[in-house]
């Protein structure tokens, strides 16, 4: 089933629009004419799916998405049956974008459609993990359980994307402001300190400074042509599937990010396929499921093999270790856990404790960046500074 947004004439001439929920377009169409309404556009997709000015997908605040989440499943914890709790959320939601979301919901749920179904509608809001989340949570019959756990895990994505913001202002400040100023120097300041230098004895420093200042001077547009260029060549290459496979490859093996973009995925991964485990969901399916939470296509795809292999009635751990993605002492964890039968509670205890420690990597990282930027910008102004006083030195002295 599908969702269409119409604009039709009822037969008093009057203009009306919804949203409908149909097999086909063509089935769509023929719905309104069951309904007596002419057609005027018929469009797929919601309202809540119609791009911006930008052409990008207007997108919901992740706080926003906590509460819903989290009074979605107090309402189903109460025993509000999942459409009435839809419903009660769409009339009452603040965020005019989510209350559209929801009604457009409704009428899919309504129509038959599970809430992951119609939830995976909506990419621009529901992440593949939650959709995924809530897939399981509707198989296994524990979906407050679920929402919860999405709820917390969205604050913590919350609490840490606002962390991290909040802790890069000041080196994205330094950025600008040093690249600013050397661009200014290399632009105004050199060019005129140049005239007097032409006939000094200039150090190796000094000539690459003045070749440096002609090259902005004269070839800099067509670097910011070029950046331009590669910038829109590479958007549309990035969103094709061999592009989204080529930047989880090179997330996974960057150097200093990559360690730490492996383990989020890993502790993700861990951490779902343990909460659906303990809520009694069959390992074959948990695995199925968990894969795409890991947020990696190259990961996922080495879980795929994995649960090829558990399907055959081997353990879990050999085929993640043989991976080389996942970290000894993790899959050395993993194969004690089911030897003891333990797997689920030990899954959650190696998502806490590395989602800890890597929070302190970042942390560490975030914290050693200023100083390290500061540093880098000393350097090159005093290079600079260097390649100009030097000649001048030198032609007081000749002239002394």
């Amino acid at each position: 089933m599908a969702t269409f947004t119409y604009r039709a004439k009822t037969t008093g001439g009057q203009t009306v629009s919804g949203v409908l929920t149909a097999e086909s377009r063509q089935a769509a169409l023929r719905t309104l004419d069951d309904r007596a309404l002419f057609p005027i556009l018929v469009n797929e997709g919601g309202k809540a799916d119609r791009p911006t000015f930008t052409g990008r997908r207007k997108r919901i605040k992740l706080k926003t998405l906590t509460t819903f989440y989290s009074q979605l499943s107090d309402l189903l914890r109460a025993g509000v049956p999942v459409l009435r709790s839809i419903d009660v959320l769409a009339r009452t939601a603040s965020n005019p974008l989510l209350a559209e979301i929801l009604k457009e919901i409704y009428t899919d749920v309504s129509g038959g459609q599970s809430l992951a179904d119609s939830m995976v509608k909506h990419p621009n809001v529901f992440t593949d993990l939650a959709v995924a989340m809530v897939r399981a949570g509707e198989q296994g019959g524990f979906l407050e359980d679920v929402l919860a756990r999405i709820a917390i895990f969205t604050e913590r994505q919350d609490e840490l994307r606002n962390k991290l913001i909040g802790s890069m202002i000041y080196p994205c400040v330094l950025l600008v402001a040093g690249i600013t100023v050397v661009t200014l120097l290399m632009l105004t300041v050199v060019p005129k300190i140049r005239g007097f230098l032409e006939k000094a004895d200039k150090p190796w420093i000094t000539t690459v400074l003045f070749a440096t200042s002609d090259f902005l001077q004269h070839q800099g547009h067509y670097v910011l042509g070029a950046v331009a260029v590669v910038a829109i060549v590479a958007t549309p290459l990035l969103r094709s599937e061999q592009g989204r496979l080529a930047w989880d490859r090179f997330k996974l093996k960057a150097p200093v990010v990559g360690p730490v973009a492996l383990m989020v995925s890993v502790c993700r991964f861990c951490r779902i396929l343990g909460t659906m485990l303990h809520n009694g969901v069959a390992i074959l399916q948990a695995l199925k499921i968990s894969k795409d939470s890991a947020g990696n296509r190259i990961l996922a795809d080495e879980i795929n093999k994995a649960a090829d292999n558990v399907q055959r009635g081997e353990p879990l751990a050999g085929p993640l270790g043989a991976s080389g993605l996942f970290p000894a002492d993790i899959v050395d964890m993993i194969a004690v856990a089911e030897e003891s039968n333990n797997l689920e509670n030990v899954l959650v205890q190696i998502a806490d404790s590395n989602e800890a420690r890597t929070a302190r990597q970042i942390d560490v990282a975030v914290r050693l960046l200023e100083p390290v930027m500061l540093l880098v910008m000393a350097l090159v102004v005093f290079m600079i500074a260097m390649a100009l006083l030097v000649p001048i030195l030198r032609m007081s002295a000749a002239n002394a």
